[in-house]
């Protein structure tokens, strides 16, 4: 079991939620639907799923499903940019498709620009960029070592 084919975020609005990913961020998808049941979108590697989160709790146990909570959960999703261009860019515009800034992008201690978002949610995105990162045919970051 050696890879991620799907994320599963759960949300609590699915259209305004696929609307923050597809037309706000250019996340790719084929979901048009006025009132959509699950979203996937399709990404280098692996997919992004939209799913009404209490379904999503239900689906883990029916009977005693996991509490659902506003808090910090100890995960965060990334994306890695080919520039810091890229990451201001992409920074400029969660205000105004809903999302909150939480560090603004900023040099870090391990030598890269950085800074993280939360989407409608509440899931924490880092948007980061460092000199030295090569990405392969699929923009995969490539990690050595």
């Amino acid at each position: 079991m050696n890879r991620i084919n799907l994320i599963a975020l759960g949300v609590r609005d699915i259209k305004k939620s696929r609307a923050f990913y597809r037309d706000g961020l250019g996340f790719a998808t084929r979901n048009n639907e006025e009132d959509p049941q699950i979203v996937f979108f399709n990404n280098g590697g692996t997919k992004l799923e939209l799913y009404p989160l209490e379904e999503l709790a239900k689906d883990i146990n029916e009977a005693n499903p996991p509490a659902i909570s506003n808090g910090f959960s100890g995960i965060t999703l990334a994306y890695n940019a080919k520039s810091k261009e890229e990451v201001d860019s992409i920074f400029s515009k969660i205000e105004g498709i809903g999302g909150s800034i939480v560090k603004q992008p900023q040099l870090v201690f391990w030598g890269g620009y950085s800074g993280y978002f939360r989407d409608l949610d509440g899931y924490y995105w880092e948007v980061a960029y460092a000199d030295s990162w090569k990405f392969d045919e699929n923009d995969m970051l490539i990690i050595e070592g």
